[in-house]
């Protein structure tokens, strides 16, 4: 295949193209969805005229959700949009209004789209064209051309003409979601070896104990031209475990951030905010749900607060079928937002408490950026780190409740009343905390964008930026 100066679109004004890995490709979870929020926009203020390719699997979603964005699919070639499908019209109605009509679109089509996914797997397309180990060989045409990454899964053929591979921030790249995790790493690896410039920001990396992911990790990441981090705990160690040049590593805090500042209220709230996340990776047996709702609707109700729940993650009903039940009988309830609520909305009903009980790590992102102390629920090494990653970049306002150990019930009621009592001698700080990371986290943008070849900027190359921690208390 021939290099990328031979064949890379020039770039500069509408010619710069930006690949953007989502991490979550069916925008089920508006932790994911803030962050892609923030990093379009970051994109068009940069290149008003550039084309934002998201990757996807549900496009006209994308577009309600992201009218500037152009959904890009690893299914049938994944290419650059040449035309606009009635995604362009979701677009004007925005998810809440085009949300419900694009699901039931989905079900109706969802029969006939398999029936045609199984006749295509009898003759795959191109298949003609790839040699023994899964690669095209030369003779494979344009037209048949799939990107197969080392382990034959495809990769989209936009990423050939990308003038940046933009990793956006998740907590996908762990053992727990080997199957993004490797996509992620076959996606950088085939940029890194065409000389595409790639970076990742607002990244929560870990754990990692697999020891295929960590060959895969420490062949691919050493190589990415700039790693931004969310979180300076865990995943700076790792870094340099795998081989990652320090000097290409900064930490600045999660890209959401920012959203959820924008959203904060003048005044601290006086609700209580709950989210539950039961999951493979988050287990939570059935008498601990039982105990958590009543301790919840206790500490409401001694409080004289609402309790509100808050649904981040719309996998299979996750959060909703987990948490709503833990709110049954309470009498003062806030009906929870709809399927296809933004980030946003989502942001501001957290804006409206005075603490914030959940087992969601974006929840928790959301209610510290506007100064809401949270307790944080967790039974696995995976939310230890999460929870334990924002205690250190907000410095306070994080109390963290292991559900899988003795006395559940006395150490999340003494957790409660004191963030409750502490709620606004910690608001200052906390607030102080998410400006510090809203820096840090553009100056890594900014640092990412210079990587494109014709960007045009006044910020030197030499200048990271703020990192991670800042240099005076806030």
């Amino acid at each position: 295949m021939e290099n990328r100066e031979s064949r890379a679109t020039p770039v500069g004004g509408s010619n710069i193209r930006v690949l953007v890995e989502n991490g979550e490709y069916w925008l089920n979870n508006k932790g994911d969805l803030a962050i892609l929020n923030v990093t379009v926009r970051r994109i068009a203020e940069r290149w008003p005229n550039a084309t934002i390719g998201v990757l996807t699997d549900r496009s006209s979603l994308l577009k309600a959700y992201e009218p500037k964005a152009e959904p890009i699919r690893y299914q049938r070639g994944g290419d650059w949009p040449r035309r606009r499908g009635w995604g362009r019209l979701a677009g004007r109605f925005g998810p809440e209004a085009a949300g419900p009509l694009l699901r039931g679109w989905e079900a109706a089509t969802a029969a006939p789209a398999s029936l045609m996914r199984r006749a295509r797997r009898v003759i795959p397309r191109g298949s003609e064209g790839k040699g023994t180990n899964g690669e095209s060989d030369a003779t494979t045409t344009n037209s048949e051309r799939l990107l197969l990454s080392r382990d034959g899964g495809r990769l989209p053929n936009a990423i050939d003409g990308a003038s940046l591979v933009l990793a956006i921030g998740g907590g996908y790249l762990t053992d727990i979601d080997r199957f993004q995790t490797e996509r992620t790493l076959d996606l950088l690896e085939y940029a890194t070896n065409h000389r595409i410039p790639t970076a990742m920001v607002g990244q929560g990396i870990g754990p990692i104990h697999d020891p295929a992911m960590l060959e895969h990790a420490a062949r691919v990441l050493p190589r990415v031209d700039f790693i931004a981090l969310r979180e300076g705990l865990r995943g700076p160690e790792l870094l340099q475990a795998l081989g990652v040049p320090p000097e290409r590593v900064v930490v600045t805090g999660d890209d959401a951030v920012e959203l959820g500042y924008s959203t904060r209220r003048r005044d601290l709230g006086a609700d209580i905010g709950v989210c539950l996340r039961v999951a493979e990776y988050s287990p939570v047996g059935a008498e601990v749900q039982k105990v958590l709702g009543r301790v919840v609707q206790d500490v409401a109700a001694e409080s004289g607060a609402r309790l509100v729940p808050l649904i981040v993650s719309e996998y299979d009903s996750e959060d909703r079928r987990s948490t709503m039940p833990l709110l049954t009988g309470f009498p003062d309830v806030v009906p929870p937002l709809g399927r296809f609520a933004s980030a946003q909305s989502l942001s501001r009903r957290i804006g409206r408490c005075r603490i914030i009980v959940t087992g969601a790590y974006h929840v928790a992102v959301f209610a510290l950026s506007q100064g809401i102390p949270v307790v944080g629920l967790s039974t696995s090494r995976y939310y230890d780190d999460k929870f334990e990653g924002l205690a250190a970049m907000f410095g306070a306002g994080v109390e963290l409740v292991r559900l899988d150990g003795e006395e559940v019930d006395d150490r999340l009621r003494r957790a409660m009343r004191s963030t409750w009592s502490r709620a606004p001698e910690l608001r200052a700080g906390l607030l102080g905390r998410a400006v510090s990371q809203i820096e840090a986290s553009r100056a890594a943008f900014d640092r990412a964008a210079q990587l494109v070849k014709g960007d045009i900027t006044t910020r030197s190359n030499s200048n990271p930026g703020p990192t991670w921690p800042p240099t005076s208390s806030t």
